[in-house]
């Protein structure tokens, strides 16, 4: 397959298509955005930060870069990259953006599992500099930027597939820059994701019952489906590299911290849920 440039970036301050000049994208407005050396370009405006330096730290984002190499979650990935190739054209063009790539695995197997003669125009987002960084330097072809969902750089209507990985989606944002027909891929853990590890690290769990589906608006449910296969993980540093890249190492206490950092191998149940949404076509 060949990865295309994407064209269909949009300016932060004002909306307008965003055109590359040199080692910059600029609009017509004049708005100037600079390439870094890395590859990835910051389209998240100062106004619009929570902090100072938002999303994953760079220590969890070498954790989930070490933990996705290793192919941990290559399941999941390739459930991913079938239900967004699915009904793709086999000899055409199509625009995809991940809305929280962090350091860009779900991308770059997407990339390979694509057919001969697909051709993708990708872009990958996340409000977290380090992650992009990260994303840049395994993979230059890409398109990569800092930017968040609630306002996302990409032109209105012009993306076949738009993917939340874990994510914090934003729906209406997501409904604008998808094309009708387009599809929103979403994953989000199921109830009994990383149980055993949930079940060393707090006292105790609360029951969870299997969420219901909800159906956004401006989006019919095309498909849903479970990922679940048993995961043994060996040594603690892999370990450690895990609960890093979880909201578990910050809802922990000390003790359950203590208790996973002294395991040497960890059997757990991964179970994650995969929804296809496809966007329906504006009043």
């Amino acid at each position: 397959m060949s990865i295309l440039p994407f064209t269909a970036l949009a300016c932060p301050l004002d909306g307008a298509p965003l055109h590359r000049q040199g080692a910059a994208w600029q609009c017509a407005a004049g708005h100037n955005f600079d390439i870094a050396s890395q590859g990835y370009t910051h389209l998240l405006p100062v106004q619009n930060k929570r902090s100072r330096d938002p999303g994953d730290s760079k220590e969890m984002v070498a954790a989930r870069r070490r933990f996705l190499n290793a192919g941990h979650y290559r399941p999941i990935a390739d459930a991913v990259a079938a239900a967004t190739l699915v009904d793709l054209p086999v000899d055409g063009a199509a625009a995809c953006l991940d809305a929280g790539c962090g350091e860009g695995y779900y991308l770059r197997q997407l990339a390979a599992a694509a057919g001969e003669g697909q051709s993708l125009a990708i872009l990958g987002l996340d409000i977290s500099k380090w992650a992009v960084q990260a994303a840049a330097k395994q993979d230059k072809r890409p398109a990569w930027v800092v930017g968040s969902n609630a306002n996302l750089p990409a032109l209105p209507g012009t993306l076949d597939r738009v993917l939340c990985m874990f994510g914090f989606p934003v729906y209406p944002e997501f409904a604008r820059v998808l094309k009708p027909g387009g599809r929103l891929i979403q994953v989000d853990a199921g109830p009994e994701h990383l149980r055993e590890l949930r079940e060393i690290i707090y006292p105790a769990l609360k029951e969870e019952r299997p969420a219901e589906t909800r159906i956004p608006d401006g989006f019919s449910l095309l498909a849903s489906e479970s990922v679940r296969y048993p995961l043994t993980v060996a040594g603690q540093e892999q370990i450690a590299d895990l609960l890093a890249m979880t909201p578990h190492l910050y809802r922990a206490s000390a003790e359950g911290r203590a208790r996973a950092a002294a395991l040497t191998e960890l059997s757990m149940t991964v179970d994650v849920r995969l929804l296809s949404f496809a966007r329906l076509a504006a009043d």
